[in-house]
């Protein structure tokens, strides 16, 4: 059997916490913010975990 490949998206989108989550970026910041206050786009940068139902298939994409 080969090796499991990493899917592309997936690597350049999420990364692996020390604990084994999955840390994600938060949407909405990269076009149409004339209509967004400057507290919203405030608020949505960082990054965030990625909720428990999606995680186990995220792991996965990763081959982790």
């Amino acid at each position: 059997m080969p090796k499991m490949k990493t899917h592309s998206s997936a690597k350049k989108r999420f990364k692996l916490t020390g604990s084994g989550k999955v840390k994600r970026f938060q949407a909405g910041k990269r076009h149409l913010q004339r209509k967004k206050t400057n507290k919203a786009k405030l608020n949505l940068t960082g990054s965030t975990l990625v909720s428990p139902a999606d995680e186990p298939r995220i792991k996965k994409l990763l081959c982790k």
